[in-house]
């Protein structure tokens, strides 16, 4: 067993709730997470722990270009997720940016996708998504902007990558969801890590744990 006391410490320190503040890749392997506190499970990776630990649940979604998307897309991949909407005049543009830094990053890496929630889905058509996606530079089967059922896209949020950060607070359907939080997934649809979506820094560190997730899946 791996000694992870002081790996617990330094996570602490650098990526609990996005508040990371540093570039290199810090550890040789990433914590797990189970709930909205986002406190750090240390697990091997072929643990039967991991059998009952908590995962992304299934969902059908469709994309800016009209595809169906679920799980099956991001079977055996890494991927980020986000929660946005295309008519957002405050923190949306800024991690819109982030996520073309993440999509820059890993173009010619097919292990790795961008997932982004509209939390305006009766607003953000298909065609809109389209439209704004094309402005954005993204590109297809890379970065996935989706749209859908709201309830569904809520509950992903909250309740599956616990996204928002009023714990304790509890949320109705009709309050909305707006959060600058990034969310690494792993292949095993397990959350390994959140990160500030509008922090430059933040976004290297995430570069860094992706890597790192890559070097574990091999």
């Amino acid at each position: 067993m791996k000694n992870y006391s002081l790996l617990f410490l330094v996570v602490l320190l650098c990526n609990c709730k996005g508040k990371t503040e540093v570039k290199s890749s810090r550890v040789n392997a990433l914590p797990y997470y189970s709930d909205a506190s986002f406190t750090p499970h240390w697990l091997e990776g072929k643990t039967t722990d991991l059998k009952s630990f908590h995962k992304i649940p299934e969902f059908t979604l469709t994309n800016q270009d009209g595809q169906q998307i679920t799980q099956k897309t991001f079977e055996n991949k890494i991927y980020v997720t986000d929660f946005f909407f295309t008519s957002c005049p405050g923190i949306c543009p800024k991690m819109t940016e982030n996520m073309s830094v993440l999509q820059d990053a890993f173009k010619d890496d097919d292990q790795v996708l961008l997932l982004s929630h509209s939390v305006t889905p009766v607003k953000d058509s298909v065609s809109i998504l389209k439209h704004y996606a094309e402005g954005k530079g993204v590109i297809t089967n890379k970065w996935h902007l989706v749209t859908g059922d709201r309830k569904q896209i809520y509950d992903l949020g909250r309740q599956a990558y616990f996204v928002e950060e009023d714990l304790g607070n509890k949320k109705t359907d009709d309050d909305f969801l707006h959060t600058e939080n990034f969310v690494l997934i792993d292949k095993n649809k397990h959350i390994r890590g959140i990160y500030n979506g509008l922090n430059k820094t933040a976004v290297q560190q995430l570069i860094a744990d992706i890597k790192t997730l890559e070097i574990e899946d091999k």
